[in-house]
């Protein structure tokens, strides 16, 4: 079992800028593939960012590409979402998920385990 439990969401202007994070507790959190996920109201849950177990891979959608960062400290049990540039429709509510997958990072939800309880991310124009 993993605990996750993301922070750092808020309120910003659009152009501005948010870091979120996600704390593991539980089961070794470098064994896992992490990802973030996000949920705009009446939308299908999306699949951001995620990075492999050891941070050499990660994978973006083409929405954020180049504007978002994910990242993790292993040492720290986090992952980070560093989020630049942000656009009114970048808000939602984001989730971090844990995949016990060996290789690769998936962008299907189905294949993450754990997920956390999501923090709120709303963007102004």
């Amino acid at each position: 079992q993993v605990q996750l439990v993301e922070s750092g969401g808020g309120l910003v202007q659009a152009g501005g800028s948010l870091t979120l994070s996600c704390a593991a507790s539980g089961r070794t959190f470098s064994n896992y593939v992490m990802g973030w996920f996000r949920q705009a109201p009446g939308k299908e849950r999306e699949f951001v960012a995620g990075i492999s177990t050891g941070g050499a891979t990660t994978r973006y959608a083409d929405s954020v590409r180049g504007r978002f960062t994910i990242s993790r400290d292993n040492f720290k049990n986090t992952a980070y979402l560093q989020m630049n540039s942000l656009k009114p429709e970048d808000t939602a509510v984001y989730y971090c998920a844990a995949s016990g997958r060996r290789e690769g990072v998936p962008l299907n939800g189905l294949e993450y385990l754990y997920w956390g309880q999501g923090t709120q991310v709303t963007v102004s124009s």
